[in-house]
C-alpha cells in the first residue's frame, strides 16, 4: 500500500515544485521576450505563491470532507491547463494569468499527501514518509536546475511548459487511480462546525507560538528558491549561467537530502524524548546564520553555504509534523493547510517584495541591478526571520516561567 499512496503524491509534488522554482532559470528568457523589470518579474513569479496559498483555508475543509486523491486529482488538471495558457502567452497578463493557474492546480499536491498520510499511516511513520515526501519536491529543484537549462538548449520555454501540461495530466490519473480510499472523519459536520474547529486550532497557543518562526523561513527560502537565487548568483556574484546552475544543483541536492535527514532524524530521536520540533527549530536557526554568512560574503565557498542553506532552509518543513501529532485527525488538514497558508501568504509577499526592494535602484543598461540591491532586499528577509525567532523565544520562556510558577504554588 505504501507504494500506491506514496509514489502518486510524490509525482505531483514533484511538478509542484518544478513549476515553483522553474522561473529561476528561464527567468532571463522571459524578461527579454516580455521586457520585464525586477518588479514585475517579481510579481509574475510570486502570483503562483498568491492564488496557491489563497485555496489553502478551502483546502483544508474540502480535505476533511472528501478522500486527497479526489481533491488533489481535480486541481490537477487547472495545473495542466495554466501550463497550456503560460505556454501560449504573448503578454504579461498572460503569464500572468497561467501562472496564477498552475498555483491554484498544485495547491493540494502537499497538503493532500499529508492528510492522506496522516489517515492512512501511523502517527510515529509521519515526520520519515512526509520528508521523503518533501524529497520529491526537492527532486522537482534539482530538475528545474541544469536539467531544464540542458532542455532549453534544444527546446524553448514554451515547448517546455507544454510538457509539464501533459505530466499534470498524467499525475491527475495516476493520484485518482492509485492512490487508496480512506474514511472521511468529520463528513457530518456542517461548514460552520468545521470553520469553528479550524479558529479553535489557529487561536491556540502551540499553533501561534510555533507557527511564525515557521512561516518566515519557509517564505524567505521559498521567495529565494523560487527565484531570486539565480539573481543573487547572476547578478550579485556575477557567475556564468552555468557557475549559477551549477550553485543552484547543490543547493537543490542539498535540500532534497535536508528533507529526507531531517524526517529521519526527527522520527528516530522522538524515541530519546526529542521531539521533531526541536529539530526543526535547531535547523532554522543554522538556516539563519548560513544566511548570514552569504550575504555578508565570510566565505567564498559559495557552494558550501548554499548548501547549508538548501539542507536547513528545511527544517520549518517539520512543523507540519509536530502539528499534526498534536491534533485530531478529523482536524489534520486544516492545520496544515492553515500552516501552509500562511507560509505561501509570506513567500508571496518576499518573492514579491524583494522585487520590489530591488527595483527601487536603477539597473545598468544590460538590466544588471546594483549589489547593494540585492543585500537589502535579502537583509529584509533576514529581518522578519530574527523577529520571528525573538518571538518564539519570548512565548517559550514565558511558558516556561508560567510552568514553574505553576509548580511552586
Amino acid at each position: 500500500m505504501l507504494l500506491k499512496l506514496f509514489l502518486p503524491f510524490a509525482f505531483g509534488y514533484f511538478l509542484s515544485f518544478l513549476y515553483r522554482v522553474v522561473n529561476v532559470v528561464i527567468a532571463p528568457d522571459l524578461v527579454q521576450e516580455f521586457g520585464l523589470n525586477a518588479n514585475q518579474m517579481g510579481f509574475i513569479s510570486s502570483i503562483y505563491l498568491l492564488t496557491f496559498a489563497l485555496c489553502q483555508l478551502p483546502l483544508g475543509l474540502l480535505l476533511d470532507r472528501y478522500e486527497s486523491r479526489k481533491v488533489s486529482a481535480a486541481l490537477l488538471l487547472l495545473a495542466a491547463l495554466g501550463a497550456l495558457v503560460f505556454s501560449c502567452a504573448d503578454s504579461a497578463i498572460g503569464l500572468l494569468i497561467g501562472r496564477g493557474l498552475i498555483g491554484i492546480g498544485v495547491s493540494a499536491c502537499l497538503m493532500a499527501a499529508f492528510t492522506a498520510y496522516a489517515n492512512l499511516l501511523p502517527s510515529q511513520k509521519l515526520p520519515l514518509v512526509n520528508g521523503l515526501q518533501l524529497m520529491a519536491g526537492g527532486l522537482g529543484v534539482v530538475s528545474a536546475s541544469t536539467p531544464v537549462q540542458w532542455f532549453l538548449t534544444w527546446g524553448d520555454w514554451r515547448l517546455l511548459f507544454q510538457a509539464l501540461a501533459i505530466a499534470s495530466v498524467l499525475s491527475s490519473i495516476l493520484v485518482y487511480t492509485l492512490v487508496p480510499k480512506y474514511n472521511i472523519r468529520s463528513q457530518g459536520l456542517n461548514l460552520g462546525q468545521q470553520l469553528f474547529q479550524l479558529w479553535q486550532v489557529v487561536k491556540s497557543p502551540r499553533f501561534y507560538q510555533l507557527a511564525p518562526l515557521s512561516v518566515a523561513t519557509q517564505g524567505v527560502f521559498g521567495a529565494f528558491v523560487g527565484l531570486w537565487s539565480g539573481y543573487w548568483l547572476r547578478d550579485y556574484l556575477a557567475l556564468s549561467e552555468t557557475e549559477a546552475a551549477q550553485v543552484i544543483l547543490t543547493m537543490a541536492l542539498a535540500m532534497t537530502a535536508g528533507f529526507v535527514v531531517l524526517g529521519w532524524l526527527a522520527a528516530n530521536l522522538q524515541r530519546f524524548g526529542i521531539s521533531a520540533y526541536v529539530v526543526s527549530v535547531s535547523g532554522m536557526v543554522v538556516y539563519i546564520v548560513s544566511q548570514w554568512v552569504i550575504i555578508q560574503e565570510l566565505s567564498q565557498w559559495h557552494h558550501l553555504w548554499w548548501s547549508v542553506s538548501g539542507f536547513f532552509g528545511t527544517s520549518g518543513v517539520l512543523m507540519y509534523a509536530y502539528l499534526s501529532q498534536a491534533v485530531p485527525k478529523g482536524l489534520v488538514g486544516r492545520v496544515n493547510t492553515s500552516l501552509n497558508l500562511c507560509v505561501f501568504v509570506v513567500a508571496f509577499a518576499c518573492q514579491w517584495g524583494l522585487g520590489v526592494v530591488v527595483n527601487l535602484w536603477p539597473a545598468d543598461a544590460q538590466g544588471v541591478y546594483p549589489q547593494s540591491a540585492y543585500a537589502t532586499a535579502w537583509l529584509w528577509g533576514l529581518g522578519l526571520q530574527l523577529l520571528a525567532l525573538a518571538w518564539l523565544l519570548y512565548n517559550t520562556i514565558s511558558s516556561n516561567n508560567n510552568a514553574h510558577q505553576a509548580e511552586t504554588r
